[in-house]
Protein backbone atom coordinates (compact mmCIF):
# COMPACT_ATOMS: atom_id res chain seq x y z
CA UNK A 1 0.00 0.00 0.00
CA UNK A 2 1.44 3.46 -1.25
CA UNK A 3 0.06 5.48 2.36
CA UNK A 4 -1.23 3.69 4.73
CA UNK A 5 -3.57 5.45 7.18
CA UNK A 6 -1.88 4.38 10.54
CA UNK A 7 -3.48 6.02 13.27
CA UNK A 8 -1.30 6.29 16.85
CA UNK A 9 -3.13 5.07 19.86
CA UNK A 10 -1.42 6.26 22.90
CA UNK A 11 -2.20 4.31 26.40
CA UNK A 12 -2.30 7.01 29.33
CA UNK A 13 -4.88 5.63 31.49
CA UNK A 14 -2.52 4.56 34.27
CA UNK A 15 -3.12 5.70 38.20
CA UNK A 16 0.55 5.62 39.15
CA UNK A 17 -0.39 3.40 42.03
CA UNK A 18 2.91 2.33 42.87
CA UNK A 19 3.98 6.22 42.20
CA UNK A 20 1.64 7.32 45.31
CA UNK A 21 -1.57 7.63 42.64
CA UNK A 22 0.02 10.28 40.79
CA UNK A 23 -1.67 9.59 37.02
CA UNK A 24 1.66 8.74 34.18
CA UNK A 25 0.35 11.28 31.97
CA UNK A 26 0.26 13.66 34.19
CA UNK A 27 4.03 13.38 35.29
CA UNK A 28 6.48 16.36 34.57
CA UNK A 29 8.42 15.66 31.57
CA UNK A 30 10.75 18.45 30.52
CA UNK A 31 8.64 21.45 31.99
CA UNK A 32 5.62 19.71 30.49
CA UNK A 33 2.86 16.57 31.14
CA UNK A 34 4.24 13.33 30.15
CA UNK A 35 1.43 12.39 27.67
CA UNK A 36 2.48 15.55 25.55
CA UNK A 37 6.12 14.55 25.07
CA UNK A 38 4.06 10.80 24.39
CA UNK A 39 1.91 12.08 21.70
CA UNK A 40 4.87 14.10 19.77
CA UNK A 41 6.60 11.01 19.77
CA UNK A 42 4.15 9.46 17.87
CA UNK A 43 3.46 12.63 15.32
CA UNK A 44 7.17 12.56 14.68
CA UNK A 45 6.93 8.99 13.95
CA UNK A 46 4.41 9.33 11.41
CA UNK A 47 0.79 9.18 12.98
CA UNK A 48 -1.42 12.23 11.91
CA UNK A 49 -4.20 10.82 13.54
CA UNK A 50 -3.56 10.27 17.59
CA UNK A 51 -6.05 8.78 19.94
CA UNK A 52 -4.99 8.74 23.31
CA UNK A 53 -6.70 6.65 26.37
CA UNK A 54 -7.27 8.39 29.63
CA UNK A 55 -8.22 6.67 32.78
CA UNK A 56 -7.46 8.17 35.96
CA UNK A 57 -7.53 11.89 36.42
CA UNK A 58 -8.98 12.30 32.88
CA UNK A 59 -10.72 15.65 33.70
CA UNK A 60 -7.15 17.24 35.16
CA UNK A 61 -5.14 15.63 32.52
CA UNK A 62 -7.74 17.63 29.65
CA UNK A 63 -7.30 20.29 31.47
CA UNK A 64 -3.80 20.51 31.88
CA UNK A 65 -2.07 18.80 28.92
CA UNK A 66 -2.20 20.93 25.53
CA UNK A 67 -3.46 17.69 22.77
CA UNK A 68 -4.72 19.88 19.85
CA UNK A 69 -5.80 17.18 17.20
CA UNK A 70 -6.18 14.45 19.45
CA UNK A 71 -9.15 12.42 19.53
CA UNK A 72 -9.26 12.19 23.58
CA UNK A 73 -10.98 8.86 24.65
CA UNK A 74 -12.50 8.19 28.36
CA UNK A 75 -11.94 4.75 29.84
CA UNK A 76 -14.09 4.67 33.16
CA UNK A 77 -13.10 1.16 33.63
CA UNK A 78 -8.94 1.90 33.39
CA UNK A 79 -8.65 0.73 37.28
CA UNK A 80 -8.96 -3.08 35.64
CA UNK A 81 -5.87 -2.50 34.21
CA UNK A 82 -3.73 -2.41 30.55
CA UNK A 83 -6.70 -4.23 28.86
CA UNK A 84 -9.67 -2.54 29.26
CA UNK A 85 -7.60 0.95 27.72
CA UNK A 86 -6.71 -1.21 24.40
CA UNK A 87 -9.51 -2.33 24.75
CA UNK A 88 -11.62 1.34 24.56
CA UNK A 89 -8.84 2.57 22.11
CA UNK A 90 -9.29 -0.26 19.33
CA UNK A 91 -12.89 0.71 19.43
CA UNK A 92 -12.48 4.44 18.56
CA UNK A 93 -10.34 3.43 15.40
CA UNK A 94 -13.32 1.32 13.31
CA UNK A 95 -14.96 4.05 11.26
CA UNK A 96 -11.81 6.73 10.49
CA UNK A 97 -10.03 4.68 8.12
CA UNK A 98 -7.74 3.20 10.08
CA UNK A 99 -5.30 0.35 8.30
CA UNK A 100 -3.32 -0.04 11.45
CA UNK A 101 -3.19 1.04 14.85
CA UNK A 102 0.33 1.93 16.37
CA UNK A 103 0.05 1.39 20.19
CA UNK A 104 2.64 2.71 22.67
CA UNK A 105 2.40 3.34 26.68
CA UNK A 106 2.77 7.16 28.48
CA UNK A 107 5.51 5.81 30.77
CA UNK A 108 7.88 4.96 28.51
CA UNK A 109 9.66 8.15 27.77
CA UNK A 110 13.28 6.40 26.55
CA UNK A 111 11.29 5.25 23.50
CA UNK A 112 11.59 8.29 21.11
CA UNK A 113 10.37 9.01 17.13
CA UNK A 114 13.38 7.02 15.77
CA UNK A 115 12.02 3.91 17.27
CA UNK A 116 8.86 4.63 16.60
CA UNK A 117 8.99 5.24 13.09
CA UNK A 118 10.98 1.71 12.59
CA UNK A 119 7.79 -0.10 13.64
CA UNK A 120 5.68 2.24 11.73
CA UNK A 121 8.13 1.40 8.60
CA UNK A 122 7.30 -2.75 9.33
CA UNK A 123 3.41 -1.98 8.00
CA UNK A 124 2.76 -4.01 5.03
CA UNK A 125 -1.40 -4.77 5.30
CA UNK A 126 -4.07 -5.04 7.48
CA UNK A 127 -2.50 -8.21 8.48
CA UNK A 128 0.39 -6.83 9.93
CA UNK A 129 1.47 -7.47 13.40
CA UNK A 130 5.19 -6.35 14.33
CA UNK A 131 6.71 -5.04 17.36
CA UNK A 132 9.94 -3.11 18.95
CA UNK A 133 12.85 -5.61 20.20
CA UNK A 134 15.50 -4.74 22.41
CA UNK A 135 18.58 -7.12 22.25
CA UNK A 136 15.78 -9.00 20.33
CA UNK A 137 12.84 -9.40 23.23
CA UNK A 138 9.70 -7.94 22.12
CA UNK A 139 8.77 -4.59 23.73
CA UNK A 140 6.59 -1.37 22.89
CA UNK A 141 5.36 0.17 20.87
CA UNK A 142 3.76 -2.54 18.67
CA UNK A 143 1.45 -2.17 15.48
CA UNK A 144 -1.71 -3.88 14.95
CA UNK A 145 -2.61 -4.13 11.61
CA UNK A 146 -7.00 -3.73 11.40
CA UNK A 147 -7.51 -7.57 10.92
CA UNK A 148 -6.33 -8.19 14.25
CA UNK A 149 -8.55 -5.96 16.10
CA UNK A 150 -11.09 -7.81 16.96
CA UNK A 151 -8.92 -10.45 18.56
CA UNK A 152 -7.00 -8.68 20.26
CA UNK A 153 -9.89 -6.69 21.68
CA UNK A 154 -11.21 -10.30 22.75
CA UNK A 155 -8.77 -11.20 24.46
CA UNK A 156 -7.56 -7.94 26.31
CA UNK A 157 -8.37 -8.66 29.68
CA UNK A 158 -6.56 -7.20 32.81
CA UNK A 159 -2.97 -5.71 32.64
CA UNK A 160 -2.27 -8.30 30.02
CA UNK A 161 -3.08 -5.81 27.79
CA UNK A 162 -2.33 -7.56 24.11
CA UNK A 163 -0.21 -10.23 26.00
CA UNK A 164 -2.15 -13.10 25.16
CA UNK A 165 -2.98 -12.61 21.41
CA UNK A 166 0.35 -11.79 20.14
CA UNK A 167 1.45 -14.84 22.11
CA UNK A 168 -1.16 -17.00 20.30
CA UNK A 169 0.22 -15.37 17.00
CA UNK A 170 4.27 -15.43 17.70
CA UNK A 171 4.80 -16.37 14.39
CA UNK A 172 3.02 -13.85 12.63
CA UNK A 173 5.05 -10.94 14.71
CA UNK A 174 7.62 -8.83 12.63
CA UNK A 175 10.44 -7.77 15.49
CA UNK A 176 12.19 -4.52 14.60
CA UNK A 177 15.12 -4.43 16.34
CA UNK A 178 14.93 -0.77 18.21
CA UNK A 179 17.84 -0.71 20.93
CA UNK A 180 20.52 0.92 19.40
CA UNK A 181 18.00 3.71 19.48
CA UNK A 182 15.51 3.30 22.52
CA UNK A 183 15.73 2.55 25.94
CA UNK A 184 12.48 0.58 27.15
CA UNK A 185 12.37 1.49 30.72
CA UNK A 186 8.67 1.60 32.65
CA UNK A 187 7.76 5.07 35.09
CA UNK A 188 6.29 2.99 37.88
CA UNK A 189 8.18 3.60 41.49
CA UNK A 190 9.65 6.64 42.64
CA UNK A 191 12.96 5.25 41.73
CA UNK A 192 12.39 5.55 38.34
CA UNK A 193 11.58 9.35 38.24
CA UNK A 194 14.93 9.60 37.78
CA UNK A 195 14.54 9.32 34.03
CA UNK A 196 12.62 12.36 33.50
CA UNK A 197 13.89 15.83 33.09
Amino acid sequence: MTNPMIAGLLLAAGGGRRLGGRPKALLDHQGRPLVEHAVRVLREAGCTRVHVVLGADAAAVREKASLPGCVLIDNPEWEEGMGSSLRAGLASLPDTGADAALVSLVDQPGIGPDAVARVYAAYRSPATLAAAAYDGERGHPVLFGADHWPGIAASAVGDRGARAYLKEHAGEIALVECGDVAQAYDIDTPADLIHLE
